[in-house]
C-alpha cells in the first residue's frame, strides 16, 4: 500500500474514531445491563407476573380487556396489545389520548388476559434500567437523539473498515496476535488495541449495524404503513379470508373476531401483537394483527394481516419489505436476546472486551497528542 493511501486510511481511522468513540462507549455501557434486562427484573422483583390461577384457565375477549384498562384510566384509548411469550397470561396494553399520537406520551400497563384486571404498570420510565434504556436508544431527545446515535453508529463501521485497512499493513512486521510486552506501555498497548479490535470484529460489525438500523425504525414503519395504504387504495391486495368464508366467526365490530378471522387465515402463527385502526402499524380502517414465528428468532420475523372488523375480510396488502425484515431481524441480533443466557453471556464478553477497545483506542490517542506536545 503506497504511503499517501496508507496516510489517508490513517486520518479516515483516526478521526471517525474520535468524533463516534464516547458515544459508542456509552453504548456499550449502558448496553451491558440492557442484556440480562429479563434477569435482572427477576433478580430484583420488578418484574410483574400474572395471578396464580388453575392451570389451562381460558383467555377472555381482548375487547373486554380493552374496555377494562380504558375503565381503569379514563380518557385514553387502546394503541395496541403485546403478548410476551414468557407471560402467556399477560397482555401488554398501550393506551393513549387518541389512536394517530406520536406515542411518546403512552402509557404501557399490564393487564390479566384471564380476567381483565390490570395487574400493574411495568416501571420502564424510573429507576436504573430505565436510565439505561432511555440513553441507549435516544439520548432523552425522541427521534432526533436516535438518529444522531445512528450516526455514530455509521461512524462506528467506518473506524472498523478502516482500522482492518491499516491492519494489515501493520502486522507485516509483528506474528499474529502478538504483543510486545517488553516495550513500553504505549506500544503494549497499541498492541491489545488492535489485537482486540480483530477479535471483536465481526461481532462489533454485527451490534453496529443493527444498531443503526435500529434507529430507524419509527421511519421504516411509517415507510411499512404509508406502503400498506397504497397498496390497499390502489386494490393491490391478496385475499387470505373472505367476508363470507364459512366455518369462521362472522365479523361482528369486535377486535376478538377479527384477531380469530385473522388466525383461522394463518393458523400455524401465533399473536404477538394487535394494533388498532388509526395507529402507526394499522390503517385508518383495519385492524392489523402481527404474527410471529415458533422459534425464538423467528418470532421476530413478523407478518403483518389486516382485517376489516366491519367485513371480517381479512387482507395481506404488502408482503413484509426487505427493510421491515432487517429491522426486525436487527433487533435481536443487537442484544443477543434470541438464544438464552449462554448467548447473552457470550454478547456481554464481546461487549467488555469493545469498551477495552474504545478506551485502549482513547487512550493512544490521548498519549500521542502529549507525546507529540513534549517534542
Amino acid at each position: 500500500m503506497q504511503a499517501s493511501t496508507l496516510r489517508s486510511w490513517s486520518w479516515i481511522h483516526k478521526w471517525s474514531s474520535l468524533v463516534c468513540t464516547l458515544f459508542i462507549l456509552m453504548l456499550c455501557l449502558t448496553g451491558l445491563p440492557l442484556i440480562f434486562s429479563h434477569e435482572i427484573e427477576h433478580l430484583t422483583g420488578s418484574e410483574i407476573e400474572a395471578p396464580p390461577m388453575p392451570e389451562g384457565t381460558p383467555h377472555i375477549s381482548v375487547d373486554q380487556v380493552a374496555a377494562e384498562a380504558v375503565r381503569a384510566y379514563p380518557g385514553l384509548v387502546p394503541l395496541y396489545f403485546f403478548a410476551e411469550e414468557d407471560a402467556p397470561d399477560l397482555w401488554y396494553v398501550k393506551l393513549d389520548t387518541r389512536v394517530d399520537t406520536d406515542e411518546s406520551e403512552s402509557l404501557l400497563i399490564l393487564s390479566d388476559a384471564r380476567t381483565a384486571a390490570v395487574v400493574g404498570v411495568p416501571d420502564f420510565d424510573e429507576g436504573f434500567m430505565s436510565v439505561m434504556y432511555r440513553l441507549h436508544v435516544d439520548l432523552y431527545a425522541g427521534l432526533a437523539g436516535k438518529l444522531f446515535l445512528g450516526f455514530m453508529g455509521l461512524l462506528l463501521i467506518v473506524a472498523i473498515v478502516s482500522g482492518v485497512v491499516l491492519y494489515a499493513p501493520f502486522m507485516r512486521k509483528l506474528g499474529f496476535a502478538e504483543v510486545r510486552r517488553e516495550r513500553a506501555p504505549r506500544t503494549r498497548w497499541l498492541d491489545l488495541h488492535n489485537l482486540l479490535g480483530i477479535v471483536t470484529l465481526v461481532w462489533a460489525l454485527a451490534v453496529g449495524f443493527t444498531g443503526v438500523i435500529n434507529t430507524w425504525a419509527d421511519l421504516i414503519f411509517k415507510g411499512w404503513q404509508a406502503e400498506q395504504v397504497a397498496a390497499l387504495q390502489a386494490g393491490n391486495t391478496r385475499v387470505l379470508l373472505a367476508a363470507d368464508a364459512e366455518g369462521v366467526p362472522p365479523a361482528d365490530g369486535t377486535i376478538q373476531t377479527a384477531m380469530d378471522r385473522v388466525m383461522a387465515a394463518a393458523p400455524d402463527m401465533a399473536v404477538a401483537m394487535i394494533a388498532w385502526p388509526g395507529t402507526l402499524r394499522a390503517t385508518p380502517e383495519h385492524v392489523a394483527v402481527i404474527l410471529g414465528g415458533d422459534t425464538p428468532l423467528t418470532s421476530r420475523l413478523t407478518q403483518a394481516l389486516l382485517v376489516d372488523p366491519v367485513s371480517g375480510e381479512v387482507l395481506e396488502a404488502s408482503a413484509r419489505p426487505w427493510y421491515v425484515t432487517a429491522l426486525q431481524l436487527s433487533e435481536p441480533l443487537h442484544f443477543g436476546d434470541y438464544g438464552g443466557l449462554p448467548l447473552k453471556v457470550l454478547w456481554a464478553l464481546l461487549d467488555i472486551l469493545t469498551i477495552v477497545v474504545l478506551g485502549s483506542g482513547l487512550y493512544l490517542w490521548l498519549k500521542r497528542g502529549a507525546t507529540e506536545a513534549r517534542s
